[in-house]
C-alpha cells in the first residue's frame, strides 16, 4: 500500500508540472487508474487503465494527431490478450493475442 501511495504522489506531482501531457484518475469502483495521454498539440494520444501495481489493464486506444484511431488493444494484468485492431492506411488489420502470444487473423 505504501508503494502505491508513493507511486500516486510521484505521478500526480509530475502531472502538475507538465503541460497537459497526461491525466490520471483513480476509479474507485474498479480500483483502476484511468489515464489519458496527449500529443504535443493537446489532442488525445492514448486512453486506457492501469492496475494499482502499474500493469496495463483493459482496453487501450491510440490516436494520431488528427484524432483518428490507430490501435485498439486489450491487456489483462499487463499481458496482451484478445482482439487487437490496427488501422493502417485506412484498412483494419486484426491480431489475436492469447497470454502475450500473437496469431494473425482476418476480419
Amino acid at each position: 500500500m505504501k508503494n502505491i501511495v508513493i507511486l500516486a504522489i510521484a505521478l500526480f506531482t509530475t502531472i502538475s508540472f507538465a503541460q497537459k501531457e497526461r491525466t490520471l484518475t483513480l476509479n474507485k469502483d474498479t480500483n483502476l487508474i484511468e489515464v489519458i495521454y496527449y500529443h504535443d498539440t493537446a489532442e488525445v494520444s492514448q486512453t486506457g487503465t492501469f492496475t494499482q501495481e502499474g500493469k496495463l489493464q483493459g482496453n487501450w486506444v491510440s490516436y494520431d494527431t488528427k484524432g483518428n484511431k490507430l490501435v485498439s488493444a486489450f491487456y489483462d494484468n499487463g499481458k496482451k490478450v484478445g482482439k487487437w485492431i490496427h488501422w493502417i492506411d485506412g484498412e483494419k488489420k486484426v491480431v489475436n493475442y492469447t497470454d502475450n502470444v500473437a496469431a494473425l487473423s482476418s476480419l
